[in-house]
């Protein structure tokens, strides 16, 4: 199995000093603090990639380590131990690792690792937002609490064609012709893997019963664009928690919810300028029909949008007679 979980081209310290290992793995996998009973003539190695939002890791400390961490923030930490053995202490219960078991560590864990001298494992970085990301796509609703798995252990028996899953993105990942679109698309299928394999917290739902689809929230932003839509009103039309409504937006979207609204905003005015036929007496009337206090910044933010200020597009069109139906 271990095999294929990255080979000696992702090597990135060979029999190094462990500090400089861990000093690495802050930087890139996620913060933690080393502890080693004795130092010397340890040897740590790291084989490490970075694939789309994934960091990929192969570690081995040579010597018995103690890693700790209150909480790794936004990320999950797949670990798969691949020789050796690992105690982990949580919240005053252990547990004991062995190869042919893969630990899951949710973001909000207290981290407490012993490894055995001849301990080596591999590591999936996962982004929280990713799992998230999935979740969107298929329509199921995430916790306001964030996703949780039922339990941190598992058999990879069971999970062999994950981690088949797993041994293809190393591949890819060290792969000089690998494009970040193939990258991306594999950290979805891992994401949905992952959901679909282990018991988890998302509420699964029945069609009639799914969040509201961004059409139609944009339809109802649309519908009450002159009103002061706050967030909490945006994730009571979604159905979805705060964090996964940022996701959806930024899906959809390519922005945030405030970011989209402001568009949206702008894009309205910009009609009714540019029509001859509508009622508009002058700009600042209607920037503050639409809730832009600031006219000033407002021009600024029309200027950049269309090109031109607000005014410019009012008497240019004021000018041309209203159509007839």
């Amino acid at each position: 199995m271990g095999s294929q979980l990255l080979s000696e081209r992702s090597r990135v310290f060979e029999r190094a000093d462990p500090y400089a290992v861990s000093d690495y793995v802050n930087q890139h996998v996620g913060s933690h603090c080393l502890r080693l009973p004795r130092t010397g003539d340890l040897a740590a190695s790291i084989n490490h990639r970075k694939f789309a939002s994934l960091d990929l890791c192969r570690l081995s400390y040579g010597g018995k380590a103690r890693i700790t961490s209150p909480a790794l923030g936004t990320l999950f930490h797949l670990q798969i131990l691949l020789k050796g053995h690992c105690r982990s202490s949580y919240r005053g219960a252990e547990h004991h690792y062995v190869p042919g078991e893969l630990m899951l560590i949710h973001p909000d864990d207290p981290v407490d690792l012993t490894y055995s001298a001849d301990c080596e494992k591999f590591i999936l970085k996962l982004p929280a937002s990713l799992l998230e990301q999935a979740c969107l796509e298929q329509r199921w609703q995430v916790p306001d609490g964030g996703i949780r798995f039922r339990s941190a252990r598992h058999a990879t028996r069971p999970l062999e064609g994950f981690i088949g899953l797993l041994g293809l993105i190393c591949e890819e990942a060290e792969s000089s012709q690998s494009l970040m679109q193939v990258q991306e698309h594999y950290g979805r299928i891992v994401a949905s893997k992952l959901l679909s394999l282990l018991d988890n917290n998302i509420q699964r739902c029945e069609p009639a019963a799914q969040a509201t689809s961004f059409e139609q929230l944009a339809a109802y932003i649309d519908a009450n664009l002159t009103q002061d839509i706050a967030l909490e009103q945006l994730m009571a039309v979604a159905r979805v928690s705060e964090r996964s409504l940022y996701s959806l937006f930024e899906r959809h979207a390519g922005m945030s919810p405030k970011g989209y609204l402001r568009q949206r905003k702008l894009e309205r005015i910009h009609g009714a300028l540019l029509d001859p036929a509508s009622n508009v007496r002058n700009v600042t009337e209607i920037a503050l029909d639409y809730g832009f206090l600031h006219l000033g910044r407002f021009a600024e933010s029309y200027r950049q949008r269309f090109g031109e200020l607000p005014s410019v597009t009012f008497k240019r069109h004021r000018s041309l007679p209203a159509q007839s139906g």
